[in-house]
């Protein structure tokens, strides 16, 4: 498979494994590490209430790790659930009592960072797991939608280069419909600073990758020759049989003589009509051809 091309499984370096297995709690430990609980049981391991949770999540205290669309196509977010003890741990003033004001106004105005935060752990996710500079740039192209990033690359090649390398979208994505639609949305940035600080990372991406090699251009097609036209052949024809007298070319039609036109100008004189049928056989009865002569033949007898 080719640079240009998105790897199918996003590889995990042996060392990685190594220090995983290496742990004294593994691998109990590990589950616990990775265990992703929802926001009410992410509540309870915090003994506030959900909406004390929620609004914590909101502002920004906490990141989802995942997210999935439920049947009602809501949006449910997971959590960690040892980074949302450690967290408790670390912070106990924010679960008891009035939160701080700045937190309260921020909510107020209706902030709601989850997807946000998402974004950019899924992001620092990617690009861990590549140190090729074009495929870096991808995951980050990845989280601006076409205007955007048509605006920050201005080759085409590039862009077409980009979207080959496009990570693929994380599992359990729906496929089809408005639940696909709305999934969509949560991988693009939205907000105008977000939309703004990837596109300077972008930039600085696409600095570093055509340093090391440029984009790929497809090659110009050779120029197709046409194929000659074949002249046309006359049909081979039927020997005569043995006897029979030899074939003759038949004679040449003679041309069709053309027919007489009135040559005369209009209100000229004119050819003498020639008479008809009934005009003839009165003038070969007897008396003429005057009206009164055949009538005067009438009484005979």
């Amino acid at each position: 498979m080719g640079w240009d091309r998105a790897p199918e499984r996003r590889p995990v370096e042996r060392a990685e494994i190594d220090r995983l297995k290496a742990a004294p709690d593994f691998p109990a430990g590990l589950r616990d590490r990775v265990r992703a609980v929802g926001a009410g049981e992410a509540a309870a391991l915090l003994s506030v209430a959900p909406t004390r949770f929620a609004r914590l999540v909101r502002t920004g205290h906490l990141s989802p790790v995942r997210f999935y669309l439920n049947r009602y196509r809501s949006v449910i977010w997971l959590y960690v659930a040892a980074e949302v003890t450690a967290f408790g741990e670390a912070h106990p003033e924010l679960l008891t009592g009035r939160l701080p004001v700045a937190l309260r106004e921020r909510e107020a105005a209706g902030e709601d960072l989850r997807a946000r935060n998402w974004r950019s752990r899924h992001l620092a996710l990617l690009l861990r797991g590549t140190a090729d500079p074009w495929a870096r740039a991808a995951a980050i192209a990845s989280l601006l939608d076409p205007d955007r990033l048509a605006e920050t690359v201005d080759d085409p090649h590039e862009r077409a280069l980009l979207d080959r390398l496009r990570p693929a979208p994380p599992p359990g994505l729906p496929l089809t419909g408005t639940a696909r639609e709305t999934a969509e949305r949560l991988l693009r940035a939205d907000g105008p600073d977000e939309i703004r600080w990837h596109r300077t990372n972008l930039t600085l991406a696409l600095a570093e990758a055509r340093a090391t090699r440029p984009a790929p251009t497809p090659s110009p097609a050779p120029a197709s020759v046409p194929a000659p036209v074949p002249e046309e052949q006359p049909l081979p024809q039927a020997a005569p049989p043995r006897g029979a007298p030899p074939r003759t070319a038949p004679a040449s039609r003679p041309p069709d003589r053309p027919r007489a036109r009135n040559t005369h100008p209009p209100g000229g004189p004119s050819r003498p009509r020639r008479p008809g049928l009934l005009e003839r056989l009165r003038r070969s009865l007897p008396g003429g051809t005057a009206a009164g002569g055949w009538r005067e033949r009438r009484d005979w007898g």
